[in-house]
């Protein structure tokens, strides 16, 4: 006779292989009958329409009816995202410039907006990348220091001209970084500093009030190294 403890055992293992069993195919099966009853919904409200394109000779068959479904669903998909592209890109586009021209009509508030406008500009992925590093130069005269980006150390023309390696540094104004000043000078006169890009505009926009930590190791709480 069967040990008592064996059936149990046996009955606990069935069970568990069931219910794991349940488990992997009750997401496969809910995702089936979705999509099932989104075909036929929506294939089966525009197939009359779609079947207009279709030959005489395949359009009475029974057993392409779940064919026809599909492809009907497929091509209504396809006519949303057209949808959806055109109103992204070319009524959006059109609501934008509508907009912009409200807001510059706006006594007082044109004058914000655009300054507004040119700073989120400035802050932009593509303008962002044109900086590559912030330097620490003597401006506007010797032993006055200020903040600026390096964006070039291309050597062309000017640079070649001047004898020496030159890099290109924009030193932008403060709180509107959006204006400033193109300096070109020797690669020894430009000091490069370890802060980030983003932290050298937040210091150029605060007017100096917010200075990043330094060195790097005191923003995670790191002793400095020696």
């Amino acid at each position: 006779m069967p040990d008592p403890a064996t059936r149990d055992s046996r009955y606990v293992t069935l069970r568990n292989a069931f219910f794991s069993g349940v488990v992997l195919v009750a997401p496969l099966s809910i995702t089936v009958w979705v999509f099932s009853y989104i075909v036929v919904l929506v294939g089966g409200t525009f197939r009359p329409l779609f079947l207009k394109l279709v030959p005489e000779t395949l359009r009475d068959r029974h057993s392409l009816e779940m064919v026809w479904d599909i492809l009907a669903t497929l091509l209504v998909i396809l006519l949303v995202t057209l949808l959806g592209f055109v109103s992204r890109y070319v009524f959006g586009k059109y609501f934008f410039r509508m907009g912009h021209r409200f807001m510059q009509s706006i006594p007082g508030v044109s004058p914000v907006y655009n300054t507004v406008r040119q700073i989120v500009n400035t802050f932009s992925s593509q303008n962002r990348n044109l900086f590559n590093k912030v330097v620490l130069v003597e401006f506007p005269r010797k032993g006055c220091w200020t903040i600026g980006f390096l964006t070039n150390t291309v050597q062309g023309e000017a640079q070649s001209r001047a004898g020496q390696e030159i890099w290109t540094v924009f030193v932008p104004t403060t709180p509107n970084p959006t204006g400033g000043f193109l300096l070109m000078l020797p690669k020894s006169e430009a000091i490069e500093l370890d802060m980030s890009v983003g932290d050298g505009m937040k210091m150029i926009i605060s007017g100096g009030a917010v200075v990043p930590p330094w060195p790097a190791e005191a923003a995670s709480g790191e002793a400095p190294r020696q």
